[in-house]
């Protein structure tokens, strides 16, 4: 009773692996119509009761259709992860949104994006939202050639890929990203890792960027759930 409260009830119509550990999930159904969105929101997903759900920033919301799609990342064993790798069309789900998560409305000019895995569905929404808007992506990933296959089917463009390194000396490379974005007057949006959200940040103050210019929001930390 308490789900069907708080929760809208959708049905999975569509679930594409675009590679190894990312599926692209269509929700639908007449609960999904009518709903206000903006890219940055989230909606939790419900993995078998109302206490215990998942986060997932929708890449678009079709309002007139009552669809919405999620791009999903499988990353350990958690329930999460083992929802996105079992999700199979016709499954039903219980989600709760969307809701505000990362704000970027008051970010004006170009963007560019710094995250991880969990960031690239942000990114496509960002960059649909205003087809005319350059959004310039920067993404630490696991998996190069599998974040690539991603970043191409969604139609992302040139997007750098930085391989993730167990000491983090990739970060060095995307920090040496900032200045030149900086100087020419782009926003900021990070978003993923919260180590990494937090040393950007720190980088982006030392080059005099206003924080009117940058949104922040931690998606997720090692050891924690619950960020977002």
């Amino acid at each position: 009773m308490l789900v069907r409260l708080l929760m809208r009830r959708a049905t999975v119509v569509a679930v594409e692996q675009l590679a190894d550990a990312f599926r692209l999930i269509t929700l639908e159904g007449p609960e999904l119509a009518g709903v206000t969105w903006t890219a940055g929101q989230k909606i939790q997903i419900a993995m078998g009761s109302a206490f215990m759900a998942r986060t997932y920033t929708p890449i678009r919301w079709d309002a007139a259709a009552g669809r919405t799609d999620i791009l999903a990342y499988a990353h350990g064993d958690g329930p999460g992860s083992a929802w996105v790798r079992g999700v199979r069309p016709g499954d039903m789900c219980d989600l709760f949104g969307p809701r505000p998560s990362l704000d970027v409305r008051g970010l004006s000019g170009r963007l560019a994006v710094f995250g991880d895995e969990t960031a690239i569905g942000l990114a496509h929404a960002l960059a649909n939202e205003d087809p005319v808007r350059p959004v310039a992506c920067h993404f630490e990933v696991g998996d190069v050639d599998g974040a690539r296959q991603v970043v191409a089917r969604l139609g992302l463009g040139p997007a750098r890929l930085f391989a993730r390194r167990a000491d983090d000396a990739h970060l060095e490379a995307m920090e040496a990203a900032l200045p030149a974005l900086a100087a020419a007057g782009t926003s900021f949006v990070l978003t993923g890792k919260a180590g990494t959200v937090q040393r950007l940040r720190q980088a982006l103050k030392r080059h005099a960027v206003p924080s009117a210019r940058i949104a922040a929001k931690a998606y997720w930390a090692p050891g924690k759930t619950g960020l977002d």
